[in-house]
């Protein structure tokens, strides 16, 4: 099972996020386009957890521990959204390539009852990443009229 294609896109989602925080101020992480839902910094904090974040879901954590571990995440400024983007993401790709094929096969049960083998997790995360990031990018382009210019595939 090659789990290496699904990482290399997760790469590539991590370096666009990237790519758009380097045309965003630290003034940009305050906007909230729609009331009682994220603005850009809490987006791209969200965005900059979802690596380790999942996979310790993948992995059975509980509703608590999840609860404790975001609760200790903090990135309030664009340098830290990027280290963590980054720091999450080798983590990631480290805790995959440490696996043997038996256990990306192995099902593990999310604390809301959701079942999928690791290698479906890792999937998950792809999409959550990418959901994400095409949420940031909507709202920089049709809320604040901030197109970032970059190219969002490769």
């Amino acid at each position: 099972m090659n789990y290496e294609s699904v990482i290399h896109q997760i790469e590539v989602a991590v370096n666009t996020i990237i790519k758009i925080i380097d045309n965003l101020s630290e003034v940009d992480l305050q906007k909230r386009p729609t009331p009682n839902k994220h603005s850009i910094g809490e987006l791209l904090e969200h965005l900059a957890v979802i690596c380790e974040a999942d996979w310790r879901i993948a992995n059975g954590a509980s509703k608590e521990e999840m609860d404790d571990f975001y609760s200790g995440v903090s990135y309030k400024t664009l340098e830290s959204i990027k280290q963590g983007l980054l720091t999450n993401l080798k983590a990631l790709k480290n805790n995959y390539r440490n696996l043997s094929e038996e256990e990306l096969l192995t099902e593990t049960t999310s604390y809301w009852g959701l079942t999928y083998s690791r290698y479906e997790w890792l999937l998950e995360i792809l999409t959550h990443v990418y959901h994400h990031r095409g949420q940031l990018h909507a709202m920089l382009v049709h809320c604040y009229n901030q197109d970032p210019g970059i190219p969002m595939f490769e």
